[in-house]
């Protein structure tokens, strides 16, 4: 029997809980298939219950059937560690909802100093791609539509031995060839440029970063970010996700280069430092700093004016509108404005005429431009319809850090901030001592702005002030442990703790 690939590992996790960072595994469940190619495949079975070293919540028992006092006396993961990697060895992890038990795999090992990754195919995604028309791909309605056996529904080897069943319905009910196509296209499976090496895709880590590739010549052809770097890279050379600039990529990338950051902020501030410094020929929409810029509203009645981003200064952000890419995407913006709010084109500076504008001609104006609404009137309601864009003001006195750290807690970086502008990031309590030390001028950037604001608006990651710009610190190895501090170490003559408190 032929199967889409030499050796299948079906895994199947049982869990306290749906969180891979906080919740633990109560059972795992593995079958594993090899397929020689020429003759029937080895088929052999492993399953253990393991102590999660947390409670089974009631639902949990209630669903799986494994209580409290069935786990008590199972093996700790790192007892079994290495007998799952025999498992699991060469194999392509396959699963339902695989990013689920793949987290929790990973997890797992990640507590136990390890580092685990495999190849993942999800048995959701390759049933949805197969039966775009069935009612519903849960693992219930899959077993339910290919007439599977499964005797120990919500028990890990019942649900992997369900999985291999639903491949064994797939192989009778489908074409090879078809059935091999869509778990390519899942897999991104990637056809590489003769220049590079067959194993440098598997090389890469599944974690954030930057990547780089590289031609002939010192500097390099592209930079780009991504949350997983080895998927991210496996997709420019995936023939069926190609675009006309993978595709040119291709023809000249000679080398892959990357480096790891601890999450997405970090990466999203590397990739634009670093396409800032090297301008890759093929980054083209990072590399348009020069033609963004913000909006300026005076007091008083006037149009809108705006100002280019090398005329920034970026402490003076705060009170403007903005950012915007360019000038061409500010007027637009306001254009549309003008549409939504009935503001007249003459006084948004839209417009150059005497009398009437056209919108107020279509009676889509209230008449700023024939006197029959005040300039203050119509002015109050420019600020109004601007308000969404509105920069906010830099919410602390003056530096403050943001601390981003990795999924598994081996890295931590400290991202530098003032005026909605990255300072730099330390990796160490030495690199954060530098740049509070000595920090570097705050340069406007469009999309590092846009990232800063919105990441502190939603609270997406600790942010705390630092005190005075001049300040030394206070190397305190509580700043960089794995758990939030409640405040910053506060830096030698700042007046007060006030001046270190979380944000928000």
């Amino acid at each position: 029997m032929r199967l889409f690939a030499p050796a299948i590992a079906f895994v199947d996790l049982e869990t306290t809980g749906t969180s891979a960072g906080s919740e633990a595994i109560t059972e795992m469940g593995i079958v594993r298939v090899d397929a020689p190619g020429d003759g029937a495949p080895r088929v052999r079975e492993w399953s253990t219950l393991v102590q999660p070293g947390v409670p089974v919540p009631p639902e949990i028992q209630a669903l799986t059937g494994i209580s409290n006092a069935m786990v008590r006396d199972a093996p700790r993961f790192e007892a079994i560690a290495s007998t799952v990697r025999a498992w699991l060895a060469d194999a392509l992890f396959v699963a339902h909802n695989a990013r689920f038990d793949y987290a929790f795999l990973k997890h797992a090992f990640a507590r136990i100093g390890e580092r685990y990754r495999a190849r993942v195919l999800c048995t959701v995604k390759l049933s949805r791609r197969l039966f775009p028309d069935a009612q519903g791909h849960g693992l219930d309605a899959v077993i339910a539509r290919h007439g599977i056996a499964c005797n120990e529904r919500h028990r890990a080897l019942g649900d992997a031995r369900a999985l291999w069943q639903f491949v064994q319905a797939l192989y009778r009910d489908c074409a090879s060839d078809a059935i091999e196509s869509c778990v390519h296209r899942i897999l991104r499976t990637p056809s590489l440029p003769p220049h590079l090496a067959p194993d440098i895709i598997d090389a890469l880590p599944e974690s954030p970063g930057v990547y780089l590739f590289y031609g002939l010549n010192a500097l390099p052809l592209y930079i780009g970010k991504s949350r997983n770097l080895r998927e991210r890279v496996a997709a420019h050379f995936s023939a069926d996700h190609r675009s006309a600039t993978d595709l040119r990529l291709s023809s000249e990338i000679r080398r892959i280069a990357h480096e790891e950051t601890a999450g997405e902020i970090g990466a999203l501030l590397r990739e634009a430092e670093l396409v800032k410094s090297l301008m890759p020929a093929y980054n083209h929409a990072l590399r348009r700093k020069r033609d963004s810029g913000v909006l300026e509203l005076s007091p008083s009645p006037a149009a809108p004016r705006f100002l280019p981003a090398g005329e920034l200064d970026a402490s003076s952000l705060a009170g403007r509108y903005g950012p915007f890419a360019s000038r061409r995407h500010a007027r637009e913006a306001l254009q549309h404005l003008a549409r939504e709010h009935r503001l007249c084109l003459v006084a948004l500076g839209l417009e150059h005429r005497a009398g009437p504008c056209f919108a107020r001609q279509l009676k889509r104006c209230e008449g700023a431009c024939t006197g029959e609404e005040s300039k203050e009137a119509h002015h109050a309601r420019v600020v109004a319809a601007l308000a969404p864009f509105a920069i906010p003001a830099w919410p602390f006195p003056h530096l403050a850090v943001m601390i981003e750290r990795g999924e598994f807690g081996e890295r931590t970086d400290v991202h530098v901030l003032r005026d909605w502008c990255w300072l730099g990031t330390a990796r160490d309590e030495s690199q954060l001592g530098a740049i509070i030390e000595a920090p570097p001028r705050a340069d406007f950037d469009i999309d590092i702005a846009r990232l800063l604001i919105k990441t502190v608006q939603r609270r997406r990651l600790p942010v705390h002030a630092v005190g005075c710009a001049r300040a030394a610190v206070d190397h305190s190895p509580a700043f960089l442990s794995p758990e939030p501090a409640a405040t910053l170490p506060r830096p030698a003559g700042t007046s007060s703790q006030a001046d270190c408190l979380i944000w928000p």
